[in-house]
């Protein structure tokens, strides 16, 4: 009797860590959050943006049903991919259908992070992203209108990309000539780690991913592993400000090189933009 009530101790201490497994690495969580932007012109006010970074490495279920779901559900008005969304094991054909399925929900941004360089023949691939009907910001931008109002949505290639590539610096200059000093600018950045340089540029918000949440998400710490091999990053999910400049970072969906998730599930920021009004 006292083999019997062991093995069944055993048997439920399994389901549960594997329950508990299969609920960290493959349930998503649909996280919306407010952010206020002062200079958010009145006609986007509520604007919903789904954003999407770090999936290399995942599916979620076939032909990735189970995020198409998701994103349709959050009911988004635009959908920025802030890089990561393949690396050199991902099949890329299973990438343009989901780019294909996501840009008839929402228009669809893109820009580069760092695993997409190990590619070959990046440009090409890109070239067939943009086909799917993808805007891909390679440190550039556009305009999005509403009646006579505007805002600025630009993108930057990760650092990762060619060495002869515009700096922020010189896009965030770009337009500010020719948008104007109060131009609000929405900025599209894979790497999570330039707050400080983006409030000096006068950005108002910029979306972004790369830390994959810290892997480990501890109560009351936050992220256990940085993308620099440093324990307890500064930057490594949610909302963060200096000045007038606010930086949001998604713990992403996909893996790091560790094939694994805990406390953190994968992540799929709806953020609703509004202005003091």
């Amino acid at each position: 009797m006292r083999y019997v009530r062991s093995i069944a101790v055993c048997v439920t201490v399994f389901v549960l860590l594997g329950g508990f497994l299969f609920w960290n690495n493959f349930v998503i969580q649909t996280e919306e959050t407010k952010i206020t932007l002062e200079s958010l012109p009145e006609a986007f006010n509520d604007l919903r943006i789904v954003l999407l970074t770090d999936l290399h490495g995942r599916e979620f279920e076939r032909d990735n049903s189970y995020l198409l779901q998701q994103v349709r559900a959050a009911a988004p008005e635009l959908i920025c991919v802030s890089g990561d969304l393949f690396d050199l094991q991902t099949e890329m054909g299973d990438i343009y259908l989901l780019l294909s399925q996501l840009t008839i929900i929402a228009p669809t941004y893109y820009v580069t992070g760092n695993h997409e360089w190990q590619v070959d023949d990046l440009p090409s691939v890109l070239q067939r992203m943009e086909q799917c009907g993808v805007t891909v910001l390679r440190n550039e931008y556009v305009i999005l209108r509403r009646g006579d109002e505007r805002l600025i949505l630009a993108g930057v290639d990760d650092p990762c990309g060619p060495k002869d590539q515009k700096s922020p610096e010189e896009l965030v200059r770009q337009i500010r000539a020719a948008e104007g000093e109060d131009a609000c600018i929405v900025m599209l950045c894979h790497r999570n780690d330039g707050l400080e340089t983006w409030a000096q540029l006068g950005v108002d918000l910029v979306l972004s991913g790369h830390c994959h949440g810290g892997v480990v998400r501890l109560p009351y710490v936050g992220g256990v592993f940085g993308t620099k091999r440093e324990l307890f990053p500064a930057f490594s999910a949610g909302l963060y400000r200096e000045n007038s400049t606010q930086l949001y970072v998604s713990r992403g969906l996909g893996y790091t090189n560790v094939r694994l998730r805990l406390f953190n599930r994968p992540h799929l920021p709806v953020l609703r933009l509004v202005n003091n009004s």
